[in-house]
């Protein structure tokens, strides 16, 4: 196998971190509206932790996608 077959097999494999992220902000979101239905006086503080949770699990496919591009383009 070439090194230019590892480089895309590396980079395909480093970008699965992007499919767990969608499933991650999915579920954050859907216990954001639970919890919204179940407790609206809480939703200021219920939504500043959503974001927060929002920015750190898309912070994971940021760095799956950097290390996608460093694989391709840092050799």
């Amino acid at each position: 196998m070439s090194f230019e077959a590892s480089k895309l097999i590396g980079a395909g494999l480093s970008t699965i971190s992007i499919c767990g992220t969608g499933v991650g902000i999915g579920i954050i979101f859907n216990g954001l509206i639970l919890g919204f239905s179940r407790n609206p006086e809480f939703q200021g503080q219920m939504f500043a932790y959503a974001i927060l949770g929002f920015a750190l699990t898309e912070s994971i496919a940021l760095f799956g996608l950097m290390m996608a591009l460093l694989i391709l383009f840092g050799l």
